[in-house]
């Protein structure tokens, strides 16, 4: 004991004799009193009460190192980090050897940022106390947030090992899957955090996520509406549900929610980006520019909003944006995988406004390394589904089960490839007076997987098994047009007679329509290959699309679905689709949309020349280029490219017709 701490022992002592000789004078507290009486105020989150029983401490003990650690935490929870980290600093100069006080400054740490700080400080507290289950969580989450995914998974498993009824590790656990893609494994994971602490809002929330990252938005709104019951000031919940709604195509709700986001928490960067993403759709382009710049004030660093911001503008030369994404590009220190590959999406565009092209592409080059690295695409699986499509759909089963199905007129279908125009087409189509744009719908594939034969086994799967039953072809036909029916209801559609649906790989399905739906039109888009895929390898897909990270891959994926559409013309009746060339439309627009109109069966509609005037949602990759009238720039665009195509050029067996 030294000099200071043998004066308030003895301070402390003839405190203590005062106290038990006057009877007059109350009871002095010990250490031990003030110190069980601090914890129980800060469990019980009375914050300034517990301050102040720690800072009586340190007036009797001016070394107590428990105190500091303590008050550090107050700190914390109050949001003062640099106090905070202060604070614990001077807890670990006095007893260097609790574990508890590196893990927790480490938790510190890495909310400012500062991950090698706090992975040194978690291996710090493990190298004293091995069994420590929470510096092993700890250590995981600064893992993941380096985008080292296979190292978190190992430390929250090694907690879990240590404590299996860790429900905050089984929770973190889940968010490490779900990053990696293994959303089975994840759901899991919120499961069992879930049956540990069934009262776990942020575990809810969680589940909501994996939910919808497996399209499964029912299941999604309810456990973000279950997290919101739990804790409604929640505001990630919030915004999550935000996410969801904008999913299911419900903008109003979804723009409610992010909005109820940030009046509860004003500096949350995500909802002021997903806000303006979701003003985007809508074609608010201005409001949704003011949310990404306020998303930046808040967060300089938002990969993410770079991108979306790539999108909606034309760079020039001092660009501030352009300046902020090179800058964070060349910080590689703490950038994870995924903020790299969306800066470098961003600045392949950037470069191509500027008309580097060659800078342009080295950054798409790396952006779709990037994202291939991540995907899983198993292309003799995906060539397998179009083999098997051709071998079932033949001419003669066409013929053989033709005539029945649902009779409606309604659904119009827009099919090919992504980026070859569907979006153009659908909005001069969804601005006819008497047609709801239905966009990007799941509904024919969501549809087919539930239509069951009298055996219980599905009949219509994705992979077409043969021999479908006439009433399922009907059954199919009368659900999907209810379903849309009711879509189109639900968004302000209800008295148009005619909805679109423009999912692009709805082109599977071109036969079952046409014996499912056989008055429904479809219309097929074409662009120059080359221009088509050249869009695609320049579009960073929010979900799906796999085939499109390699110019290799993604040529021979074009030819392949090029091979089926020529099946579809040669097996179905003639005139069972519209091919529509997108370079056609460019050159006259009002004499390919008259001869669009008139294939739907539609009286012309002027309205359907202003088509970027038109006010209803967009939620797809064009959605910006579909706000502006029509433009001939994107005609032979590949060009720019030229001498880096050759693998895709080579794949779309092409090369010396371009040379």
């Amino acid at each position: 004991m030294n000099r200071k701490q043998r004066r308030a022992a003895e301070k402390l002592k003839r405190a203590r004799a005062a106290s038990a000789t006057d009877p007059v004078r109350p009871n002095v507290p010990t250490v031990s009193d003030l110190l069980a009486d601090g914890l129980n105020h800060h469990h019980a989150g009375r914050l300034e009460e517990a301050e102040r029983r720690y800072l009586q401490i340190l007036s009797l003990d001016g070394r107590h190192a428990d105190s500091y650690h303590l008050l550090g935490l107050v700190a914390y929870r109050r949001k003062r980090l640099a106090s905070a980290v202060e604070l614990i600093n001077k807890a670990i100069f006095l007893n260097s050897n609790i574990a508890a006080f590196h893990c927790n400054i480490g938790a510190i740490l890495k909310d400012q940022g500062e991950l090698t700080e706090a992975l040194a400080s978690y291996e710090r507290a493990l190298a004293l106390r091995p069994d420590y289950a929470e510096a092993h969580n700890n250590l995981g989450n600064a893992f993941r947030d380096q985008g080292k995914l296979a190292e978190a998974v190992a430390r929250y498993e090694r907690a879990l090992a240590l404590k299996p009824d860790y429900a905050e590790a089984h929770n973190n656990l889940g968010n490490a899957f779900r990053d990696q893609g293994k959303l089975t494994e994840a759901v899991a994971s919120y499961e069992r955090a879930l049956a540990l602490k069934p009262d776990y809002a942020e575990a809810h929330s969680n589940l909501g996520n994996a939910f919808r990252d497996q399209d499964k938005l029912t299941a999604a709104v309810a456990s973000y509406e279950r997290a919101l019951a739990l804790k409604s000031d929640y505001a990630e919940a919030h915004n999550n549900l935000g996410n969801a709604f904008r999913d299911q195509d419900k903008l109003t709700a979804a723009v409610a929610s992010y909005e109820r986001a940030l009046a509860l928490k004003p500096d949350f960067a995500e909802a002021h980006n997903n806000l303006g993403t979701a003003f985007k759709d809508q074609g608010k382009l201005t409001a949704a520019v003011a949310r990404y710049e306020q998303a930046l004030a808040l967060k300089p660093d938002y990969a993410a909003v770079y991108l979306n911001l790539a999108d909606m503008k034309k760079f020039a030369l001092g660009d501030p944006h352009l300046a902020a994404m090179e800058a964070l590009a060349a910080n590689t220190e703490g950038l994870s995988k995924a903020d790299r590959m969306r800066l470098d999406f961003g600045l392949a565009k950037a470069y191509a406004d500027l008309k580097d092209y060659p800078r342009s592409f080295k950054h798409l080059l790396a952006g779709n390394t990037a994202k291939r690295a991540t995907v899983d695409y198993d292309e003799i699986s995906s060539f397998a589904r179009f083999d098997r499509i051709e071998a079932v759909f033949t001419r003669e089963l066409i013929v053989g089960k033709s005539g029945g199905g649902d009779p409606s007129r309604s659904p119009i279908f827009v099919i090919g490839m992504p980026r070859s125009g569907t979006t153009l087409v659908e909005q001069i189509i969804a601005s006819h007076r008497l047609v709801h744009g239905g966009g990007e719908l799941k509904t024919l594939h969501n549809v087919v997987l539930e239509v069951c034969g009298p055996d219980g086994s599905t009949t219509l799967s994705p992979e077409f098994v043969p021999a479908p039953y006439a009433a399922a072809l009907r059954q199919v036909g009368t659900h999907y047009v209810a379903l849309v029916r009711e879509l189109a209801a639900r968004n302000g559609g209800g008295k148009a007679a005619y909805v679109t649906d423009k999912m692009p790989s709805n082109y599977y399905f071109a036969g079952l329509i046409h014996l499912a739906m056989p008055n429904a039109k479809i219309i097929h888009t074409i662009r120059d290959p080359v221009d088509t895929c050249v869009s695609c390898f320049s579009t960073l897909f929010s979900r799906g699309q796999n085939h499109t990270y390699d110019l290799v891959e993604l040529g021979r994926y074009y030819k392949r679905y090029e091979r089926l559409m020529t099946h579809w013309r040669h097996v179905l009746p003639e005139g069972s689709f519209l091919d529509v060339r997108y370079e056609d439309v460019v050159a006259d627009l009002e004499v390919q949309a008259r001869r669009i109109i008139a294939y739907c069966g539609l009286p012309w509609d002027d309205c359907c020349l202003s088509f970027h005037e038109a006010e209803r949602p967009v939620r797809t990759a064009s959605a910006t280029q579909v706000r502006q009238p029509i433009y001939a720039s994107s005609v032979g665009r590949w060009r720019v490219y030229e001498d880096h195509l050759g693998p895709l050029l080579r794949a779309l067996r092409l090369e010396s017709a371009h040379a």
